[in-house]
């Protein structure tokens, strides 16, 4: 007699497939092989009565020692919504942590989440829902960067069939965890439908080789809020129901993981202006991880841009271009990333992928800022040709991801496409103790 769990089962089918294509049609047909009988004479154990759709993990702060596990969902869907976690599964000593039920905005639903502190770094851990749950699995950051540290990086995602693809490549290159520039769902702060179906799409497709939970982290974009630009917290309410564990008073935080890798989110002007307040931090920021060896500034309109005309004269003539064209970016927060030697900038927005050269003051420098993205994750436009444009190195239409690996001293950064092909391939500099002094 056959013996397996539906989890197991639906995870050795995807890993099987052969091609995105394959992967994409198993997708639309999941809900029928969701529904439909158990095989003839086939036992099916662990087949729970509690699975969401929309679990992911996140982090509120340090990645080393913490993971938050959250979910939407409604009220008295199941009765026990404990996490249960223990590093080994047969283990009968299992800790808990009670999740916290927040409203989950223009709905009856909740968001469930769960912060679990105290973990061991670099470890693996099972957890469950109550009891009555699948068996899931993460693991921790390390506490030192003595292996290889590998994760992905995009926006601009929507739920789409290249969404869907992109994801699936992703959970192929086994990623520690994902980075999110911003524009995830595409709901506007209004359409709970779409925010759940990026959700929904997530939790199924981003995991491991090894049935590891993948964890996102995310800054927020101009399809996050309602209107997009200049906004209050209160225009983006998807985005803060989820997120705002890490963001608790801005639109602007840091997770740094250990002392070997720091990520600085910004709010490209969507509920946080770019002047003022979030500078006056950034500069405060930036200089407090000035000898740190790897630090990532990830924000979503680009400074850079690889569709948008950047000359702020022409932006003028029209309202939206104005707001996502980088004017503020590169008054106000450029100068800082030359000042204090940021290595590279993740930038979304414009739908291509792009390569800038390393910049000094917009000028190429050999000591200068890598701009990379530009986000077309699930959303794609025709960039400028490099030629016409003196800050590009590279840029294309095609929908892609980012791999970033830090090895040492060396940082690699590669980009994918949907089928996994590798477009382009560069390299950044490790961070100089100190500063350097932007020219110009």
């Amino acid at each position: 007699m056959l013996n397996l769990s539906r989890r197991s089962f639906f995870g050795a089918s995807i890993a099987g497939l052969a091609s995105t294509r394959s992967i994409l049609a198993d997708d639309k047909s999941s809900d029928k092989t969701d529904s439909a009988k158990p095989v003839e004479n086939a036992k099916v154990v662990d087949d729970p009565a509690f699975q969401p759709s929309t679990l992911f993990l996140t982090w509120q702060r340090d990645p080393t020692t913490t993971m938050t596990v959250q979910w939407v969902g409604t009220s008295g869907e199941t009765a026990d919504t404990t996490i249960r976690y223990a590093t080994n599964p047969l283990s009968t000593n299992w800790q808990s942590q009670a999740t916290t039920p927040k409203p989950y905005p223009l709905s009856d639903f909740k968001v469930f989440r769960a912060e679990l502190t105290g973990l061991e770094p670099g470890t693996d851990y099972h957890f469950k829902i109550g009891k009555r749950s699948p068996t899931y699995r993460f693991r921790t950051m390390p506490a030192k960067a003595t292996d290889t540290i590998h994760f992905i990086s995009g926006g601009d995602c929507g739920s789409n069939v290249h969404t869907v693809a992109n994801n699936i490549q992703a959970a192929k290159q086994d990623p520690m965890f994902a980075i999110i520039g911003g524009d995830l769902a595409y709901e506007d702060g209004k359409s709970v439908e779409l925010n759940l179906a990026f959700l929904r799409n997530y939790s199924k497709h981003m995991v491991g080789a090894t049935g590891r939970l993948i964890p996102m982290v995310a800054c927020i974009g101009n399809h996050e809020v309602v209107g997009g630009y200049n906004k209050t917290r209160e225009s983006a309410p998807f985005f803060y129901s989820l997120f705002d564990g890490l963001f608790s008073d801005n639109g602007y935080a840091t997770l740094d993981f250990g002392d070997y890798l720091s990520f600085v989110l910004l709010d490209t002007n969507h509920t946080s202006p770019i002047e003022g307040a979030q500078t006056e931090w950034l500069d405060k920021t930036l200089k407090a991880r000035a000898d740190h060896p790897n630090v990532f500034v990830v924000n979503h309109v680009p400074a850079y841009p690889s569709y948008r005309n950047p000359d702020p004269v022409a932006a003028t003539e029209k309202k939206a271009a104005k707001a996502g064209a980088g004017e503020g970016n590169r008054k106000h927060w450029v100068p800082l990333f030359d000042k204090y030697r940021v290595p590279i900038v993740l930038e979304h927005h414009d739908h291509t992928f792009k390569r800038t050269k390393t910049l000094i003051d917009g000028l190429t420098n050999d000591n200068g800022v890598l701009y990379l993205g530009d986000g077309s994750w699930g959303r794609l436009r025709s960039p400028k040709a490099p030629e016409k444009i003196p800050y590009l190195a590279a840029a294309s239409r095609e929908f892609h991801l980012s791999l970033h690996r830090i090895q040492g001293e060396e940082r690699f950064h590669l980009a994918l496409d949907e089928h996994g092909k590798v477009m382009d391939v560069c390299r950044t500099a490790q961070r100089k103790t100190g500063l350097v002094r932007a020219t110009g």
